[in-house]
């Protein structure tokens, strides 16, 4: 007689083993028509399976987020019967839910393409409408190989060939067709809905490998109703009009090339954004009393083996050899060892912590080129990164220290509020669990401390300590993670860093490896897309165009565009013989935030005529108060401050 827990705390007592759909129906006929699955004992399962136990449940409906990844899930596997129903002969491999989605790998001598589409939504959409239950079986396996070779679905019978012997292998069924896999699904395709789109085809190598068959891969996006759906792809517009690589042309920032692949090319505009933004971040570093390095592009592979990273990140390390000295050196992929060098660089004392050492450190990491992004993800980029040597107890107060910081910064960069993320010990790592005990106790008695409210992400910390993950949600609603807290005891003994305490004996310091922005060449592309190149003054590679209307205003132009420099400003004068219009059109597709505009009349009369990227109206000023007016705009946000 299984006892079952619900929710509010009532347990409900029943004769025998029960379903979720049972359980649904005797609480009421609201639930029972809501339900979509149950989580027992905090695993999600299909509600159709019986609870033989006592156990604590909660129902899954429409409304819940954990729903969208069985929607999408079940998508996937309608997608697959309509393929295989309008395509006979394709052979189905995986098919998982994803961000957003879903896809399914097939193979076929001929891809799929785009083509195809319009006839396999509409054949899915009669799926759903067939409301085909999804049911669960319980296969031996070498029936279930036999069954799908017997098909001449070879890349099933392999899947099932390589799974643990002790695994059950159990089919799902929909109708008349069915498909390897562990669930949970949903009660039916209906749940699926309609509110569904595929969205495009790439080539995928099976299991990843370039040796094995290359399969024609459908993407899609499944929501839980239309609305969800429409807005998601308003998004994806807005993201294409917003799309760093285009507005980064249009605005000549940079460009990249393939003599350097995944290096940027950053034109003298772009450089201005990059320089600006950085004055910035060093005026941040300053105020909270970092000490700014700089170290080695090359170091020997010694440092790296002595610290894991050899090990851990060789396949991304860009390597030189000198062959006349027998040496393997690497191009950093980051810069903590080399700054336990300098931390290690004469004997230290405990008065000297917590001692905060950042530097604009120039890293190198090789990514396949088919995962570079525009200046999002490079080989060569630039952090801001730092490192925080310190005592066990002074992990909570530069935790307070650094989350205050980080929360000025994303601020003043046009970024309200962001996210954290608690990231604990991977499988992979360095150091004893007790090490990692200590760290993440530490980590989460300083997030105590902070006022910091996390979620868990499970298994994504450093190979050498657990980390915060601060994730920045865009104008659009697109998260980013960007900034990084981790506390690592691992690096400091591994590379023999110590200090001398109070009480005369060596100690191990902690280190902190801390971020804001991350990667300036990301961030940057970050910036771009929230703010759709229409930056505010202070961060505008170009903060003002002086614009003639007539030649006989030449002169005055070049007054203008004099006085704004002399006032800080980043000016250009458009004294060409072209249409003042066209000359509008021109700078606002550039973006520049700020357009004067100066013919006879405003020569003579010392004025300007101001016109705002974005709007129709323009401001009658005398040439001195705009000048003070936009000087005191272009002031960066710390510098109001004062």
């Amino acid at each position: 007689m299984p006892a079952i827990t619900l929710p509010d705390g009532s347990v409900r007592q029943f004769d025998g083993p029960v379903t979720g759909t049972e359980i649904a129906a005797a609480i009421g006929p609201g639930l029972a028509k809501a339900a979509l699955a149950i989580e027992v004992d905090g695993q999600l399962r299909d509600i159709s399976r019986p609870v033989e136990h006592d156990a604590s449940i909660r129902f899954i409906t429409r409304k819940d987020e954990a729903s969208l990844e069985m929607i999408r899930h079940d998508a996937a596997h309608v997608l697959a019967e309509a393929v295989q129903s309008l395509h006979p002969g394709t052979q189905v491999t995986i098919g998982p839910s994803i961000e957003n989605g879903f896809y399914y790998d097939f193979y076929r001598n001929e891809p799929f393409t785009p083509e195809d589409f319009p006839a396999i939504e509409q054949r899915m959409r009669e799926i759903v409408a067939a409301k085909e239950p999804f049911t669960r079986e319980v296969w031996d396996r070498n029936d279930a190989i036999r069954f799908f070779e017997d098909r001449g679905e070879r890349f099933k019978a392999e899947l099932i060939r390589d799974l643990p012997e002790d695994e059950q292998i159990s089919i799902y069924r929909q109708g008349e067709w069915l498909d390897l896999c562990r669930g949970p699904h949903l009660r039916s395709t209906a749940d699926v809905g309609t509110a569904f789109k595929l969205m495009k085809v790439a080539g995928a190598y099976w299991r990843g490998d370039h040796r094995n068959p290359m399969l024609t891969r459908i993407y899609g996006t499944a929501w839980r109703d239309q609305k969800e759906l429409d807005a998601y792809l308003h998004q994806l517009e807005e993201a294409e009009r917003r799309d760093h690589r285009r507005i980064g042309k249009e605005m000549d920032l940079f460009h990249i090339q393939e003599e350097a692949v995944g290096q940027v090319f950053w034109h003298a505009k772009g450089w201005r954004l990059y320089t600006a933004l950085q004055d910035y971040m060093r005026r941040a570093q300053t105020r909270a009393e970092y000490e700014e390095v700089r170290t080695p592009q090359l170091v020997d592979r010694a440092l790296w083996e002595a610290s894991g990273h050899w090990d851990k990140y060789r396949h991304h390390m860009f390597i030189a050899t000198v062959e006349d000295e027998d040496k393997t050196l690497a191009l950093k992929p980051m810069n903590c060892p080399c700054h336990v060098q300098i931390f290690r660089h004469g004997l230290r004392s405990y008065r000297e912590l917590p001692l905060r050492m950042a530097e604009f450190g120039a890293c190198h990491r090789y990514e396949p080129s088919g995962a570079l992004h525009g200046i999002m993800r490079v080989r060569g980029f630039t952090q801001d990164d730092a490192h925080i040597f310190c005592t066990e107890d002074q992990i909570a107060d530069e935790t307070v220290r650094f989350v205050a910081m980080l929360s000025e910064v994303y601020k003043d960069l046009g970024f309200e509020h962001f996210r954290v993320k608690f990231a604990d010990r991977p499988e992979a790592r360095a150091g004893s669990d007790e090490t990692w005990d200590k760290a993440e106790a530490a980590l989460k008695e300083a997030c105590e401390t902070a006022g910091v409210e996390y979620e868990y992400n499970p298994g994504e910390g450093a190979f050498y300590g657990p980390k915060l993950e601060f994730v920045l949600r865009d104008a659009i609603g697109r998260d980013w993670q960007c900034g990084t807290l981790q506390v690592d005891l691992v690096l400091p003994e591994r590379l023999d860093a110590s200090y001398i305490g109070e009480d005369s004996a060596r100690h191990r310091p902690v280190m902190l490896h801390r971020a804001i922005l991350g990667s300036f060449e990301r961030f940057i592309g970050i910036l771009i897309e929230q703010h759709a190149g229409k930056f505010p003054l202070w961060l505008a590679p170009v903060q003002v165009v002086v614009a003639s209307i007539v030649t006989d205003a030449e002169p005055y132009a070049k007054e203008v565009t004099a006085q704004l420099r002399k006032a800080g400003l980043t000016v250009e004068a458009d004294t060409r013989n072209e249409k003042i219009n066209a000359k509008i059109r021109e700078h606002s597709l550039a973006r520049v935030p700020v357009i004067l505009v100066v013919g006879r009349k405003e020569a003579e009369a010392g004025t300007v005529a101001m016109r705002r990227l974005g709007g129709a109206e323009q401001q009658i000023l005398p040439l001195a108060e705009a000048v003070t007016l936009l000087a005191e705009e272009a002031k960066a946000p710390d510098l109001k401050r004062g």
